[in-house]
């Protein structure tokens, strides 16, 4: 089945479709450029998220499979944060998480092997194929990844959007997905595990690598969220609503600032103990320079050992590194060169 048979199987099930009885959805924020196309599911009145995800998961293999073993799993995470009755059966159960797994078919599973823990990007996203082409580029490079759809995640249903946990325990899940993945696969390799994310997947990258640093051998944030504080003042109050909703965290930035700075890797930069790259974009629409500014004038201060690079007027904007453009093959391979520094040290490429 092609790709475009696949689009258009999508088109004519949305068309038919009813509007959802659940009643207006949340509107997503503009975490994504305004070109996203037919496999980037956004969270709409007619609650297509769901139909999104799982043709999207169809298009996982039709644009992977030539090169990796794709599966989709299911593992068990922290408690909802938010319980509407503590008292009820099941209400401390533990959250369910899916994530994508992929493995290279032409690994070497008699040997030791990296890899990487993909954080997704957007405020209420999910991880869909339009990263596919940089997921091709590690698996080439023989990463086995995983990527999990962590807690607020888009794609099923209203319920586990609601169990957001900005810069809290949606980091916990995206640990355990790594967790699960040594766990399952004995040749994955402990010691040699990188954790990489760009924006909000950025911010969950450094948490990761601030919270767990005897698990991460090596981090990467592209333009990552790294103030809410600063973020909550630039951002308009439709963007702000999202923060403040009684099902996150619950108030403003002016009602509690120091919970969003519990949650903003800036004021935990001391905690850095691993290599960490960061690129940031001066002419990025979405997270603005200012918060990855203020993240590296953080760990400089504090005395930490990272590698950083702000590009200027980069055409892309937010999305400048993730393009098929000739500047964003090169950033990508910057990354890749620094991560095979710490996860694949005899790499013949080095």
């Amino acid at each position: 089945m092609s790709r475009v048979l696949v689009i258009a199987i999508l088109a004519a099930a949305l068309h038919a479709q009813p509007p959802s009885s659940a009643g207006p959805r949340p509107p997503s924020p503009a975490a994504l450029p305004p070109q996203a196309s037919p496999a980037s599911p956004s969270f709409g009145a007619t609650g297509s998220d769901e139909l999104l995800k799982r043709v999207d998961d169809v298009l996982w293999r039709l644009e992977l499979a030539d090169i990796a073993v794709i599966d989709k799993i299911e593992y068990t995470s922290l408690p909802p944060v938010h319980v509407p009755n503590p008292r009820a059966p099941g209400a401390g159960n533990p959250l369910i998480i899916r994530a994508y797994t992929f493995i290279p078919r032409n690994l070497d599973r008699s040997k030791k092997q990296p890899l990487i823990v993909f954080c997704h990007q957007g405020v209420h996203a999910n991880q869909d194929t339009r990263d596919a082409h940089v997921f091709r580029e590690l698996l080439e490079q023989g990463y086995s990844i995983i990527s999990a759809d962590y807690r607020g995640s888009t794609g099923y249903g209203r319920g586990f959007y609601e169990q957001i946990d900005y810069g809290g325990r949606e980091v916990d899940d995206v640990y355990l997905a790594g967790q699960w993945m040594l766990e399952n696969y004995p040749f994955l390799d402990p010691r040699r595990v990188g954790v990489v994310g760009w924006s909000h997947g950025g911010l969950i990258s450094l948490m990761n690598a601030f919270q767990h640093p005897e698990t991460y051998a090596v981090a990467y944030a592209g333009v990552p969220v790294s103030d809410l504080v600063e973020r909550m003042g630039y951002e308009p109050p439709q963007y702000q609503a999202l923060y403040s909703a009684p099902y996150h965290i619950g108030r403003t930035v002016r009602e509690d600032i120091m919970e969003y700075r519990r949650r903003s890797p800036v004021y935990h930069a001391a905690e850095l103990k691993i290599p960490l790259l960061i690129h940031g974009n001066t002419s990025d629409e979405d997270v603005n320079v200012i918060e990855v500014q203020h993240l590296v004038e953080a760990l400089k201060a504090a005395g930490r050992t990272f590698e950083y690079k702000i590009y200027q007027d980069a055409p892309g904007g937010h999305y400048f590194n993730r393009l098929d453009t000739r500047l964003a093959r090169d950033s990508r391979r910057e990354i890749w060169r620094f991560l095979a520094t710490y996860l694949k040290p005899d790499h013949p490429s080095k």
